[in-house]
């Protein structure tokens, strides 16, 4: 499953989804005040809700909902940005309740496309539900989107490689990560080309943000209303540091690599094709990735299944640990995930309250840990079960961090700027002088609704 959701919203999105601000329809109601039979409509992005978990929707809301029917449409994520754009505005053809990416939220929300459901939030789950996402879906005070599944970046290790090189792990603190990985690229145990001890692309933001957030350091912050970028923060600027160093002595990526598909590098030779008919090869190059906890399914040995290449975990070769702090315990990581909210166009909102209700009731709750995405509420964790991946993805989720609730963000993400500074710093640009000229471009970016 996909754990992490990015999306670009121009200045014409925006400006189409003021329409929005004008709240939510009325739904018609019967004499007893219950909401009168409709159909609504939900949303979700991409594959990661199973059938099994959409048919329970369906099933639960039309019996808590006589004569009424709720209609579920998958949307892809490549494509969610600019149809939510076009549709939430719509009275006649909104989707009723939505998912979205966590950092799609808060640019949506603070163009009013979603409900105020503020008077709903301590029954939905309240002071329990993953603080971090709430904020994503949250403006001046008001909730308007609520977490609905969360996931999160852990550390993915080739232990074989560890083993070789004298390594133990998992390192107690930061410090101590950054300096094993270093160790294991300068020895090299097994001869491998290229051979990264930590295998992070010069573009990889979403991962380097860590040791930023690790070290105490924001990437903005909010003075009043107004929004100011922080790579120039003393504490910002340690982790950039530790990331510069970490780019010197332990990575061989390319500067210009993302964070796709980092697994790849994890394993052992394969060629994997792409959806233009190329066909990639990857070979061995990494001793240790961050990625989300689904990219687990992507790593093991490789075999054959129903005619198909498919990666069995081996725990003789590979292992997990969350990403260790600065002063042990574990590491504020990006967190990924989805946020779901009620359109501020529906015509329904009554009922489409009652799939709230329902998407947060303690049976959808434990549904959703049990298909591995992290539910929304902190109560239903253990739901997850208690393998290595869950341990992981649990510890590491409980400190994660989003990226900031500013109005600009998702424009800030589009404009690669973010890829192009970290590239400068992975490349050894001085660090104080870049972060300087990237905080003059980011603040007006941050602050722009329009």
């Amino acid at each position: 499953m996909k754990m992490l959701r990015f999306a670009a919203l121009g200045a014409a999105a925006a400006l189409a989804l003021t329409a929005c601000s004008s709240g939510g329809g009325t739904t018609s109601s019967s004499a007893s005040g219950t909401p009168e039979a409709a159909t609504i409509k939900l949303w979700l992005a991409g594959g990661d809700t199973p059938d099994t978990l959409r048919d329970y929707l369906k099933t639960e809301f039309a019996k808590q909902n006589p004569g009424s029917t709720l209609v579920i449409e998958q949307q892809d994520w490549g494509d969610l940005v600019t149809k939510l754009t076009t549709a939430l505005p719509d009275k006649a053809n909104t989707p009723d309740v939505v998912e979205l990416g966590n950092t799609q939220s808060s640019t949506f929300t603070n163009v009013g496309a979603f409900l105020d459901i503020s008077d709903m939030y301590d029954e939905l789950g309240g002071a329990k539900l993953l603080p971090s996402f709430v904020a994503a879906g949250e403006v001046d005070g008001k909730n308007y989107t609520l977490p609905y599944y969360f996931g999160s970046r852990y550390v993915f290790y080739r232990s074989d490689l560890w083993a070789a090189a004298g390594v133990t792990a998992p390192p107690a603190t930061l410090a101590d990560f950054n300096t094993d990985v270093a160790k294991i690229a300068t020895a090299d145990p097994k001869g491998i080309a290229n051979l990264s001890g930590f295998w992070l692309g010069g573009q990889d933001w979403r991962n380097a943000i860590s040791w930023i957030f690790a070290n105490g350091g924001e990437l903005a912050v909010k003075n009043g209303d107004t929004w100011t970028s922080t790579m120039s923060d003393p504490k910002t600027q340690e982790g950039l540091k530790q990331l510069q160093t970490l780019w010197t002595t332990a990575s061989k990526a390319p500067r210009d690599a993302t964070d796709a598909n980092t697994y790849n590098h994890l394993n052992d030779a394969d060629s994997v094709a792409a959806t233009d008919g190329t066909t990639t090869t990857y070979s061995l190059d990494a001793a240790t990735i961050m990625a989300p906890g689904w990219a687990h399914w992507s790593i093991g040995d490789l075999g054959q299944k129903d005619g198909k290449d498919v990666r069995t975990w081996n725990d003789s070769t590979f292992g997990v640990f969350p990403l260790p702090g600065v002063n042990g315990g574990y590491a504020p990581v990006f967190a990924g995930g989805s946020n779901i909210g009620i359109s501020a166009a529906s015509q329904h909102p009554e009922l489409a309250k009652s799939l709230m209700k329902i998407i947060f009731s303690p049976e959808y709750q434990q549904m959703l840990g049990k298909n591995g995405l992290g539910p929304a509420n902190a109560d239903y964790v253990s739901s997850l079960g208690d393998d290595q991946f869950a341990k992981a993805l649990i510890n590491s989720a409980l400190n994660s961090k989003l990226t900031p609730a500013a109005p600009g963000w998702a424009a800030l993400e589009s404009s690669k700027k973010l890829e192009e500074f970290f590239q400068k710093i992975s490349q050894g640009a001085d660090i104080a002088a870049t972060a300087k000229e990237f905080d003059a471009q980011a603040t007006p970016i941050l602050n722009a609704k329009s």
